[in-house]
């Protein structure tokens, strides 16, 4: 199959599915196309955490500041699957992700131990748009590496190893424990906020085990499994899907109601 993901929202990701359809019989199915406007580092975050619950397929990712520019645009094979995406590091959490067959859980293996990833570079006709390369290079191309296979990248006219590619590696926190390896605090920043207003951070879950409250920026907050443990408005601290400590709120915001933005920091105390 081909997935397709991007910041675009409608109705642009219809004219990269007409351009797909085109080009192959693929099965096409749609990631997100809300994505985080702009934001390169969130919409890894996000395919990092969507992309391995897929079955082997190609991908192809846009969230394209740089669109226009002279960035480049690869494709990055990653075990089974390929991720087509512009050269801003979009792809590369994801990748290591797939590559090592591993979904869910906050913890990536280093970029030296990642087995199986390779990186492409695309070397696209001269797009019709200067605003819209997920059309005119990344749709074509995504399409292409479907029909030629992902072992075979090389084999693609255009597609060829790259001598240099943008990595992106997200952000770890800092947790302090004492000497019996309990932890005492950590440091780390807001990733994402998703639609429910839940406050995603990068502090690793497995802090809160046998916490029952904890300081949040220097505000004490019970710890719950889930949102039925405080009342509805409460505030609480948890572990969402992704395997990070979560900012909620039982049937609110949490962004709203702990005034916390996206690379927000975050200090947990417990």
């Amino acid at each position: 199959m081909i997935t397709l993901a991007s910041d675009f929202g409608p109705p642009y990701p219809a004219a990269m599915r007409g351009v797909v359809r085109r080009r192959t019989d693929a099965e096409l199915l749609d990631v997100s196309h809300d994505l985080p406007r702009g934001d390169v580092r969130a919409g890894a975050f996000w395919l990092r955490f969507l992309l391995p619950e897929f079955p082997p397929a190609v991908h192809c990712a846009v969230v394209d500041p740089g669109v226009g520019t002279d960035r480049a645009a690869v494709v990055v094979r990653a075990g089974d699957h390929a991720v087509v995406a512009p050269d801003n590091g979009l792809a590369i959490p994801a990748a290591r992700r797939l590559a090592a067959g591993r979904r869910g859980g906050p913890v990536d293996a280093p970029a030296e131990d990642d087995p199986g990833i390779a990186v492409f570079a695309i070397d696209a006709p001269e797009p019709d748009s200067a605003t819209f390369h997920g059309r005119d290079v990344f749709a074509p191309a995504a399409a292409d590496v479907h029909d030629a296979g992902v072992d075979d990248l090389a084999a693609v006219d255009r597609i060829a190893p790259a001598e240099d590619y943008v990595d992106l590696s997200l952000p770890t926190a800092t947790v302090d424990r004492n000497a019996a390896g309990e932890p005492v605090s950590a440091v780390g920043e807001v990733m994402v906020i998703d639609t429910f207003g839940n406050v995603i951070t990068n502090v690793p879950g497995a802090v809160l085990d046998g916490v029952e409250s904890v300081e949040v920026n220097g505000e004490r907050v019970p710890v719950g499994e889930t949102f039925a443990d405080v009342d509805r408005g409460e505030r609480l601290v948890t572990v969402g899907s992704h395997g990070y400590v979560e900012c909620d709120v039982n049937d609110g915001r949490g962004d709203e109601r702990f005034g916390l933005g996206s690379r927000s920091p975050i200090q947990l105390v417990f």
